[in-house]
């Protein structure tokens, strides 16, 4: 059966504020707690004025705290901008309250140049992405971390459990080094734009499966792909949900042409020149949207063409009930 989560960015709606938000995050994962769901995560952006999880690690304390049964994760952790260690005490402090909840997502987006300098993020040449979760997977397995030349350090403090570790990915050159270590993997339908995009997770999903070594961390492989969604019992209003999401994807000055996430109106009256209109017609290779019943058909075909053992879904729609009302429709349909 395949199993489904919530890939969520703490999406501050117009009028609301940032701490607004970020409740509702919470009445969502709460929700999604009592619907079944698998997982929830929670992504890290920096500089995006409608996105509120900026420190995935930091909300996922207060999740942990405020839900029971469902998995709590990051979606990921950009490691280039941090050291291995401090990712690593992070989570096992998590792991010391919560040890048998939280998922470690991990990504390699080094965000715009601004966010780069004030993150002091490390560059291409002083930074290997697989090394680097390398050296934070034996941090999580409690080894030392050093050589001969140089101090040894352990992370604490020490943990008799370890998080479920994933690979954020979009190529089959990811999906190949997650396998190597011992990693979970989802591949992500919803980064960009490509008209072979569903091919492409295939092929991914499929080298991810053969090429896959047992780890510490996981002893089989195991895959989720992750779409947005738009989604209402209505067809013609889940067309409007999806109308929002193409304007927000338009990602206009780094996604910073809108204070907040657009609103139903916003959406309706903006003026969308031709280029606009050429890129939403792509983006919509990136989303589902329609009834629920058409969506999880969709969704259906996604995890048959796959061989998905999840779907993280991520419902980027405007307002807080509209959300819950799609995570509530998926759960009754798929």
């Amino acid at each position: 059966m395949v199993k489904l989560g919530i890939l969520d960015y703490g999406q501050r709606d117009e009028g609301e504020s940032p701490e607004t938000a970020l409740a509702h995050s919470v009445e969502l994962a709460q929700l999604c707690d009592q619907l079944g769901y698998q997982r929830f995560w929670v992504a890290e952006h920096h500089d995006v004025p409608a996105f509120s999880s900026s420190s995935p690690e930091v909300f996922m304390t207060q999740l942990l705290n405020q839900t029971q049964n469902i998995r709590i994760g990051s979606g990921g952790v950009m490691l280039p901008h941090y050291a291995p260690m401090k990712v690593a005490e992070n989570f096992k402090m998590m792991l010391a309250f919560h040890p048998d909840r939280i998922d470690l997502g991990l990504g390699n987006t080094a965000g715009t140049l601004a966010v780069r300098k004030a993150m002091e993020t490390k560059g291409k040449a002083d930074f290997d992405y697989e090394e680097s979760i390398q050296t934070l997977q034996a941090y999580l397995l409690d080894q030392a971390v050093g050589s001969i030349e140089q101090p040894q350090a352990k992370a604490n403090p020490a943990s008799k459990s370890l998080p479920l570790m994933w690979a954020l990915s979009s190529s089959v050159r990811s999906a190949r080094m997650a396998a190597r270590l011992g990693m979970a993997y989802t591949f992500g339908l919803f980064p960009y734009a490509s008209a072979n995009k569903r091919q492409v997770a295939k092929e991914a999903c499929r080298v991810y499966r053969e090429e896959f070594q047992a780890s510490a961390f996981l002893d089989k492989p195991y895959v989720s792909v992750a779409p947005f969604v738009a989604v209402a019992d209505d067809e013609e209003l889940a067309q409007a949900y999806g109308q929002v999401l193409d304007l927000w994807l338009l990602g206009k000055d780094n996604f910073a042409e809108f204070s907040a996430f657009p609103s139903l109106e916003t959406a309706q009256t903006y003026d969308y020149s031709d280029q606009d209109r050429e890129q939403i017609a792509k983006n919509r290779s990136r989303m589902l949207v329609g009834g629920a019943k058409s969506v999880a058909n969709e969704m259906y075909a996604i995890a048959d063409e796959t061989q998905a053992d999840e779907l993280l879904l991520i419902p980027l729609m405007p307002g807080i009930d509209a959300r819950k009302e799609a995570v509530s429709l998926l759960a009754q349909v798929f």
